[in-house]
């Protein structure tokens, strides 16, 4: 059995589809979800919501805490760590993360950032020795994992070879950091042209579930 992590991180509470005004992420992500269950109906699976229950940003107290020993640290360095503890728990426990993530200004939302900040940590997710030959970092996830991004815009042409493919800053600020602490296989799925609300978002919509069934299948089977 394996265990999937769920992240949503829009702002909007519902799905599109169902809800009025609802979220085309929370609607993808929850897809794939679903299909994962209907393939591997024995895994378990994990959700958090950073969109509606957003992770503390990182702190001048937090980064003392980070970069202190762990047995040197004072009872309030534990303290300003637990949530970042708990969230590094999440990803280390999981196979694969899905994450729901809406483009925000060419970016992921600010939560979604916090997040990340608070799982990408000395000692914790990635290695450092100044004195080590070549480069000084290395992951230290188990190797393995995988990251399915499921987002959507509201423009359109922003996958790889697209007019604007240069200003899509959403899974490259994912994809980067996670590849640095380990996670390298990589799966990204959107949806365009919400911003147009016309049948080109209907027919994009249409376009990422159906691939979405496709992925959720072939990694549930191959792994």
């Amino acid at each position: 059995m394996a265990t999937l992590l769920h992240i949503d991180a829009s702002a909007r509470a519902g799905r599109s589809g169902i809800d009025r005004h609802g979220s085309h992420t929370r609607r993808l992500s929850a897809r794939f979800v679903d299909r994962w269950r209907l393939v591997r109906p024995d895994d378990t699976v994990l959700y958090r919501d950073v969109g509606r229950s957003p992770p503390r940003p990182v702190t001048e107290d937090w980064i003392t805490a980070a970069f202190t020993p762990p047995d040197r640290r004072q009872p309030w360095m534990h303290e300003a760590l637990a949530e970042s503890d708990e969230l590094v728990a999440e990803v280390t426990a999981a196979d694969i993360l899905v994450i729901g993530a809406p483009m925000y200004n060419f970016g992921m939302p600010a939560p979604l950032k916090a997040w990340i900040d608070n799982i990408v940590r000395v000692g914790v997710t990635f290695g450092f020795d100044r004195r080590r030959e070549g480069v000084p970092y290395w992951p230290m996830l188990a190797p393995g994992k995988r990251l399915v991004i499921l987002g959507s815009r509201g423009d359109h042409g922003y996958d790889p070879g697209g007019r604007i493919a240069h200003l899509n800053l959403v899974e490259t600020g994912l994809s980067v950091p996670f590849a640095y602490i380990g996670l390298t296989r990589v799966d990204a799925i959107a949806t365009e042209y919400d911003e147009f609300a016309d049948e080109r978002l209907a027919a994009s919509l249409n376009a990422a579930e159906t691939a979405i069934d496709r992925l959720a299948d072939r990694i549930g089977v191959d792994g």
